[in-house]
C-alpha cells in the first residue's frame, strides 16, 4: 500500500470510531435520568453503592467511622450554559468510555497488518486485556477513588461559616478525571509488557528502579487525585500492586525467550553437526578408490606378478 492508501484506510477507521463514540453519546444524552441522575450524580449521594457498603462493613467490625450518611455539600449551575455544557461533557464522556473497545480495535485493526507474525502472535489478545484493564481501571475511579475523594473534599472545612456549594462543573470534571485517570494508570501492565517485547525494559531493571517508580507513582497520583492523603494512597496502591505484576510479566516474557533461544541454539548445533557429517562423508566417499580403480589396480598386479 502507498502512502495515500495508509491515510485512507486511517481516516475509515477513525470515521468508524467518532461515529461509534457519537452515536453512544446520544444515547447517553437522551438517557439523562440515567446517564446523569444515577451514574454521574450517584457519588454526590448517601445512598450510592460504596457508602452502603462501608455502612455495612462498619455495622460488622464495630466501626461507625466508616458509615458515611452525610455529605454536607450542594452542587449548583453558576452560568446560565452551566448544566447543558455539562450534560453534554458527560454524554461524550459516557459515549467514549463505552465505546472504547470498538475504538481500540479499530485501531488496532489499522495497526496490526504493519506486525510481523511473530509479533502478531505475542500481541494476541490485545483488545481483550487493554479494555479489561480499561474497565477495571474506571471502575476502580468510579465506585472507590470517587466516592472517598468527594467525601473527604465535602466534610473538608476552613471554618464552620464556609459552606461547600460545588458547582456542576467542577463537580463533573473531578470525576471524569478521577475516572479516567485511573483507567489510564491501569494499563500500566499492558505498557510493560509491550516494552519488554521490544527489549526495552528488563525484568532486573524494573526490580533495580521500584524505589524510583514509588516515588514516581505517588506524584502522579498526588497531581491525579484531591489533595488528600487517603485518596493519593488508593490510587498509588494499585498501580503498585500492576507494576509489580508487570515485573511477573517481564520475567515471564524473559523465560520465553530464553527457552526460545536455547531451542534456536540446539537446532543451529544440530544443523552444523549434520552438516559435519556429511562434509566428512563426502569426503571419506571421495579419498575411496572407485570399483573400476581398485578392478584396474588388481589388473596392473596381476600382470606384474607374471
Amino acid at each position: 500500500m502507498s502512502f495515500l492508501d495508509h491515510l485512507e484506510a486511517l481516516r475509515w477507521h477513525l470515521l468508524r470510531s467518532v461515529a461509534a463514540i457519537l452515536i453512544l453519546s446520544i444515547i447517553a444524552f437522551l438517557s439523562k435520568s440515567i446517564v446523569f441522575g444515577m451514574v454521574i450524580l450517584g457519588p454526590s449521594k448517601v445512598d450510592f453503592i460504596t457508602y452502603r457498603l462501608l455502612c455495612d462493613l462498619g455495622d460488622y467490625m464495630g466501626i461507625t467511622a466508616l458509615c458515611i450518611d452525610e455529605l454536607p455539600f450542594t452542587i449548583q449551575s453558576r452560568q446560565m450554559t452551566g448544566q447543558f455544557s455539562m450534560h453534554m461533557t458527560s454524554s461524550f464522556v459516557v459515549g467514549f468510555v463505552v465505546a472504547f473497545p470498538y475504538v481500540f480495535w479499530e485501531f488496532w485493526r489499522f495497526i496490526s497488518p504493519g506486525l510481523y507474525d511473530q509479533e502478531k502472535s505475542a500481541a494476541r489478545g490485545a483488545v481483550f486485556f487493554v479494555s479489561l484493564l480499561f474497565f477495571m481501571g474506571a471502575s476502580f475511579g468510579y465506585f472507590i477513588l470517587s466516592p472517598l475523594s468527594i467525601n473527604f473534599l465535602s466534610n473538608y472545612q476552613l471554618d464552620p461559616t464556609i459552606l461547600n456549594e460545588f458547582d456542576i462543573g467542577s463537580y463533573v470534571t473531578t470525576l471524569i478525571m478521577l475516572v479516567l485517570a485511573s483507567a489510564i494508570m491501569f494499563q500500566l501492565p499492558v505498557v510493560i509488557y509491550f516494552l519488554s517485547m521490544s527489549g526495552l525494559v528488563t525484568s532486573s531493571m524494573l526490580r533495580a528502579y521500584r524505589r524510583h517508580a514509588i516515588v514516581v507513582i505517588l506524584v502522579v497520583a498526588a497531581i491525579i487525585t484531591p489533595p488528600d492523603v487517603i485518596s493519593q494512597l488508593l490510587i498509588g496502591m494499585p498501580i503498585l500492586v500492576l507494576y509489580e505484576a508487570g515485573i511477573s510479566i517481564a520475567k515471564r516474557l524473559e523465560k520465553k525467550r530464553a527457552i526460545k533461544e536455547a531451542e534456536e541454539q540446539k537446532k543451529d548445533a544440530e544443523f552444523e553437526r549434520q552438516e559435519r557429517d556429511s562434509e566428512q562423508n563426502l569426503t571419506k566417499e571421495q579419498s575411496k578408490p572407485s570399483e573400476e580403480e581398485k578392478k584396474d589396480e588388481d589388473d596392473k598386479n596381476e600382470r606384474f606378478e607374471d
